[in-house]
């Protein structure tokens, strides 16, 4: 292990210990404030800079918007990607940058921090209530509530799906307010979702023509690329490939989407696009019928174009990080194989055919 990677280790064991007990209040302290307390401006921290998980905090946002459609949201983030995310959503009103790389950028980095207490909220949501940062976020702006994350665990029992990422932040929230105003919130938890314009989608619709040329078929697509151990091997894809090509090339342009390094784990045997562009990728997804992803970035970017996606697990906990809604599922591949993704393409073929 690197030296850099230890200290990334202690790092986060000392902020931990200091913040693991921050933000906790009673129902009761709570309860005292509803009478007087309206939603109008809204803090939502998770700072981190992975396109996954701010594309994740996606139906928080919606959840928040769609209950209080006259408040301004402001997020609390790290990097660049989440303007180039939330660029249709009319209710974040700003969204505030941690550098990604704080040592280089250290000056930038204090005062990213010291502005935080510029601004007066009603309301501080920590996203990851593991998040030493996003809990440390949460205490330096006014606000007069601040929701640090894990002050409703009792809703594990209540809720089989409480675990997911993108769905624990809704449930809180929704106890929250019920705590507040004695009044429960039903209902689906909404999707990831890019908010794709009607020009966008119609661009990603040439970009698929140009990639299949033929625009009689509809598409299946594969994203063959992950991280680390997420990856599946180019002989694991070959295996795949032998399956699935003679069984849909006949009725389906097969195509693969590439990631921003460029590589191939199918080594390019079906037609490939490229993009570094974040919201043309999306674009081209929402106008292909089901997409296979290995656990990634672009297995929840394809979720969030609202297009049917299976994704590939075999390290990545799935009650946390599985894609939902819109008929995606997932296939834990450690005790399923080839065969169950071929069912699944199957089921989401024949539901979008009916």
């Amino acid at each position: 292990m690197s030296l850099k990677s230890k200290a990334n280790i202690v790092r986060r064991k000392l902020m931990h210990a200091l913040t693991h007990n921050i933000g906790k209040k009673s129902v009761h302290a709570m309860q005292k404030k509803a009478n007087r307390f309206e939603i109008k401006r809204v803090l939502i921290s998770r700072p981190n800079h992975r396109l996954g998980n701010m594309l994740l905090i996606t139906p928080l946002v919606q959840e928040i918007g769609n209950t209080f459609p006259n408040c301004t949201i402001d997020l609390f983030v790290k990097g660049k990607i989440t303007p180039i995310i939330f660029q249709n959503y009319p209710q974040v009103k700003n969204i505030i940058e941690l550098p990604k790389k704080p040592l280089k950028e250290f000056k930038e980095y204090l005062s990213v921090w010291f502005s935080l207490k510029r601004t007066k909220y009603d309301l501080v949501i920590n996203v990851e209530k593991g998040s030493s940062s996003g809990r440390i976020s949460t205490i330096l702006p006014q606000a007069d509530f601040k929701f640090y994350g894990d002050d409703f665990e009792e809703l594990i029992k209540k809720y089989p799906d409480f675990g997911h990422i993108s769905k624990y932040p809704v449930y809180n929230f929704r106890r929250f307010l019920e705590v507040l105003y004695q009044k429960p919130l039903q209902g689906d938890v909404p999707v990831l979702d890019i908010k794709l314009t009607d020009a966008e989608k119609e661009q990603g619709k040439n970009d698929l023509l140009k990639t299949t040329q033929n625009s009689t078929r509809k598409t299946i697509a594969f994203f063959t690329y992950a991280t680390g151990a997420k990856c599946y091997s180019v002989e694991w894809w070959q295996t795949f490939y032998d399956l699935f090509y003679p069984k849909y090339k006949d009725d389906y342009n097969l195509i693969e989407i590439l990631p921003v390094e460029n590589i191939s784990q199918l080594e390019q045997k079906l037609p490939t696009f490229y993009s570094k562009d974040i919201r043309q990728i999306a674009a081209l997804m929402a106008n292909c019928e089901v997409i296979v992803a290995a656990d990634s970035g672009m297995m929840h970017l394809s979720s969030a174009a609202l297009t049917p996606t299976i994704g590939l697990f075999s390290v990545t906990n799935t009650d946390i990080y599985a894609p939902y809604g819109n008929g995606s599922t997932y296939v834990d591949t450690n005790f399923q194989s080839h065969t169950d993704i071929i069912k699944e393409i199957d089921r989401i073929l024949q539901q979008t055919k009916s």
